[in-house]
């Protein structure tokens, strides 16, 4: 199994409404693709960070093999919600890949 961790911060231009609307969406997209992307076995999206964080948005999903978390990255509905939802509003990405 490989756990796919991603951080997100939003661009600082979007105010708290905009914020609020991109999460959501972030949200709602990312944990859309349950059940429809070979190899994932688990996704969730927490957007609900306390005022101590420097991250806006983070994604857990999990894989069942470094295969599948590959195949994600190119899927088409996958690549639909990052291009759409997540990459015209985030400035900054982490991300942490690590076998389980």
């Amino acid at each position: 199994m490989v756990r796919h961790i991603i951080l997100w911060q939003l661009k600082d231009e979007l105010n708290d409404a905009e914020k609020s609307a991109v999460k959501a969406g972030i949200k709602a997209g990312l944990e859309g693709l349950m059940g429809k992307i070979p190899g994932l076995t688990a996704i969730t999206v927490n957007n609900n960070g306390l005022p101590s964080s420097n991250a806006d948005v983070m994604l857990d999903s999990t894989f069942t093999d470094f295969e599948a978390l590959k195949n994600y990255a190119v899927h088409p509905e996958h690549v639909a919600v990052a291009d759409g939802a997540v990459r015209p509003y985030t400035k900054t990405r982490l991300c942490l890949d690590f076998e389980i």
